[in-house]
């Protein structure tokens, strides 16, 4: 339900940007029309959502559904009502869906901020879409200090109860709609007067709705709603003896199983030094609290029944025993075509009874049947050879080796290609001065006709890191095939 979260929180706990706010715009609706092209609509999975059959993938580009363990996929973007820039929130109540989006813009003497691209809803499954802008206050509001920007005003969260959808949105705070997005009401968890800039709990992050209660996550705590929002009791780090790990709160979530009902929060360290990242589970409705991954920064949860899945920087971890015992989806690869996820850091996961388990990441979507025996794992690319497209190409391109697809400390690009038939594949790449650098694969065998990637760690054959420039890498076939292309790097 939520952007993945480090980038965008790091930079607003730093600074908040306040600038001259444009009127709203107002709502449009858009009507489903063509053929949805049966891809993910990209490769930052930011959440996942699981009803029954149906699994909602909210990545950079979209959202994406499939109800056949990922054969077939529906995708709807921007081209359908829905803001600017990539997901970064999304919640779904029967045929009822909620998604925002967010950017980033780049502010003179501040660099680049996040900002957020609005809403959209659909009533009857993704049939048609509303849109709805980033909540922005008046700017001659006096009542209290108005967000008048949607720059570090986007929405991390979403949460739609019976009668009311619900966002968490940083610098635009917890507001509430019982129409539909078309008036918003401020709500602050401790009763004073808006102001994010004095007040750390009107800082929002999280927002979740357990079917009785109504749960928030700000930079303040832990705050919790029994009567739709009207009055609110807080758990900080300072005020409870088995208290929260940390007052900055990232995510929320609820494990149901018989009568035990415990809460989830991922806590991250503040302001008091005494404060760490963990996740914080209370099975008494907040009064107490006790810590389970100490360490961990943990970006998302999912529950089902006896079993949690929490997902983290360091993969998604399990528990089948309530939070007692731990084990670690870590190191995902491909059962059939061998390619790994190039990346830990998982941003979401999903799973449900009689259903796969599928964890999000920056480099795609992996699904298990077995518990983590075999995996198979979606992405987004154009097809090599189709629609004007190359027939290989490198991505990212350009490439840092210190920061796109980390896995074990190193970065990794991706040499994506087709094959029509049965080959062996051979990638080499070269420098400007077409001198060999590295032999990524040698004769590897690719026994079944499909789409392909290769990946290449920026390292030369002494396992060096090589310098920023242009280099080349040949694409070579055992049936006879030869391809060219490039890739620069840049760190």
């Amino acid at each position: 339900m939520r952007l993945r979260f480090s980038t965008c929180f790091r930079i607003c706990l730093v600074i908040l940007a306040w600038c001259a706010g444009a009127s709203a715009l107002p709502r449009k609706t858009f009507h489903l029309s063509g053929n949805q092209p049966p891809v993910l609509a990209g490769n930052a999975v930011i959440d996942i959502v699981l009803r029954e059959q149906a699994v909602w993938v909210a990545a950079g580009e979209g959202l994406s559904l499939t109800g056949d363990s990922g054969l077939t996929w529906r995708t709807w973007t921007r081209e359908h009502g829905f803001g600017k820039g990539g997901l970064s929130a999304v919640a779904v109540r029967g045929q009822e869906i909620w998604i925002a989006t967010a950017y980033d813009t780049l502010i003179e003497g501040q660099g680049s901020l996040p900002a957020g691209g609005g809403l959209a809803y659909s009533t009857d499954g993704g049939g048609s879409w509303t849109t709805v802008p980033q909540p922005k206050d008046a700017r001659d509001v006096t009542s209290y200090k108005p967000t008048t920007t949607h720059i570090n005003n986007l929405t991390y969260d979403i949460a739609l109860t019976d009668s009311a959808v619900w966002i968490a949105s940083f610098a635009g705070g917890l507001r509430r709609s019982m129409d539909h997005g078309a008036t918003w009401d401020i709500v602050t968890v401790d009763g004073a007067p808006f102001d994010v800039v004095g007040h750390l709990s009107h800082r929002m992050f999280s927002v979740f709705w357990d079917g009785e209660v109504l749960w928030a996550g700000s930079a303040g705590g832990v705050h919790k709603s029994t009567d739709g929002g009207d009055s609110w009791t807080t758990f900080t780090h300072q005020n409870q003896p088995k208290s929260i790990s940390g007052n900055f709160v990232v995510a929320i979530g609820c494990q149901r199983w018989d009568d035990r009902k415990i809460i989830w929060a991922a806590t991250i360290e503040a302001l008091d030094e005494g404060e760490y990242r963990a996740v914080s589970r209370s099975e008494d409705g907040g009064l107490t609290w006790d810590i389970e991954l100490e360490g961990e920064w943990a970006h998302n949860f999912c529950c089902d029944r006896q079993n949690v899945f929490v997902a983290t920087d360091n993969g998604v971890f399990k528990s089948e025993s309530f939070g007692y015992t731990w084990t670690v989806f870590r190191n995902v690869v491909d059962s059939e075509t061998g390619d790994p996820l190039l990346t830990t850091e998982m941003y979401s996961v999903g799973a449900g009874p009689g259903t796969w388990t599928w964890l999000g990441s920056s480099d795609g979507l992996a699904a298990t049947p077995d518990e983590g025996l075999t995996w198979k794992i979606f992405r987004a690319f154009e097809i090599p050879g189709e629609s004007g497209n190359p027939l290989t190409y490198a991505y990212p391109n350009p490439f840092s080796y210190t920061r796109d697809n980390l896995l074990g400390g190193d970065g990794h690009v991706r040499f994506q290609y087709r094959t029509a038939e049965p080959e062996n594949v051979t990638v080499e790449v070269y420098d400007f001065s077409m001198a060999l650098v590295r032999n990524v694969v040698q004769d590897k065998p690719r026994p079944v006709p499909g789409d392909y990637a290769e990946a290449w760690d920026g390292r030369n054959d002494l396992g060096e890191p090589v310098a920023n420039g242009v280099y080349f890498y040949r694409l070579r076939l055992s049936g006879g095939g030869e391809y060219w292309g490039k890739v620069i790097i840049l760190n």
